[in-house]
């Protein structure tokens, strides 16, 4: 087996050990190794060795003069006091940087989330978030969930909070189930099905309806719902933002699929009829982080109160606990 290579040959650093600096900064402030010793909790004899341990890994000068009272530092000890100094205040901020991320109490959290869980469920997680722990620094992004898994996958965003809408593969990420939607479809006030009573309706009845949708295929959009219930609505206006969309269905224009997610936020004269659950959910919500990747204790608190918010959104159903 090869010798270790000796650093004071090969002019590499000696390996210090960080508990010698620190009971070398203890004895070059109290200039005894007596009161040091006494501060430490160790015995004298212990902190004598350990000054002597420094002094051979340095190469054998003496940092401490001893006197007949006490110690002095010598010209080299007086040269290592601040490298001592920084060495052990950086390893006290990396602890106390450490100990807030295990509590929350600092660091930092990135996340996005796509546009309709902007609209109830990330504002009331995010309310909470900051009461709970005001110290950690909250970057967010709207996008929708394949560019949110891109920034995801690039290292950019830590937690993305996604929907199965639109068939984005998930297999690569780990996945936090926050909720099932349910749909309505949004008609105007003066709309036949609002006289029925309100109730449940199969969208099978609205087939011959003119939609509103943001995209001009139905395919991978909320709409998959009619297309599963075997017909392929007639798309009239394409229009991408949730206001517009309501605009155009009060004007009389069409109807729309609006998610229980941004059910709170619809326009008094436009009203939402359930959707006839015919089986699976219209989409489920999870927050999603990179499979293999720890998760900061930011992101574990993170989710705790996106699940916290996603039990009190109406038309939704989250996990059981």
């Amino acid at each position: 087996m090869a010798a270790m290579p000796n650093p004071h040959r090969t002019g590499l650093p000696p390996d210090l050990a960080t508990v010698w600096l620190r009971v070398f900064l203890e004895v070059a402030r109290h200039e005894s190794f007596t009161v040091a010793a006494r501060t430490l909790g160790w015995t004298q004899s212990a902190v004598s060795r350990q000054i002597s341990s420094l002094e051979a890994a340095l190469g054998g000068a003496p940092l401490f003069d001893r006197m007949p009272r006490g110690v002095r530092l010598t010209e080299a000890g007086r040269a290592l006091v601040p490298y001592a100094q920084t060495v052990t205040g950086a390893l006290h901020a990396a602890a106390r940087e450490l100990a807030a991320l295990r509590e929350v109490a600092g660091g930092r959290l990135r996340f996005g989330a796509f546009p309709t869980a902007d609209a109830a469920l990330v504002p009331h997680a995010l309310g909470a978030f900051r009461t709970r722990h005001p110290g950690v620094r909250v970057s967010r992004e709207e996008g929708l969930t394949p560019s949110l898994l891109d920034r995801l996958t690039e290292g950019r965003l830590d937690l993305a909070v996604v929907s199965t809408t639109g068939g984005a593969p998930l297999s690569a990420y780990e996945l936090r189930h926050l909720l099932d939607e349910s749909l309505y479809v949004a008609v105007p006030a003066g709309h036949p099905l609002v006289g029925e009573g309100g109730g449940p309706v199969r969208l099978g009845r609205l087939a011959d309806a003119d939609w509103i949708s943001g995209s001009p295929r139905p395919e991978g959009t909320l709409l998959d719902a009619a297309l599963r219930q075997g017909f392929r609505p007639r798309i009239a206006h394409v229009v991408g933002e949730w206001t517009a969309k309501q605009g155009y269905v009060a004007a009389g224009l069409g109807v729309t699929l609006v998610p229980a997610l941004a059910a709170e936020s619809v326009r008094p004269d436009v009203v939402l009829l359930p959707v006839l659950d015919e089986g699976a959910p219209a989409r489920a919500v999870y927050a999603a982080v990179l499979r293999g990747r720890s998760p900061s204790p930011a992101v574990e608190a993170f989710v705790g109160v996106l699940r916290e918010a996603a039990g009190r959104i109406p038309g939704t159903s989250a996990p059981m606990a």
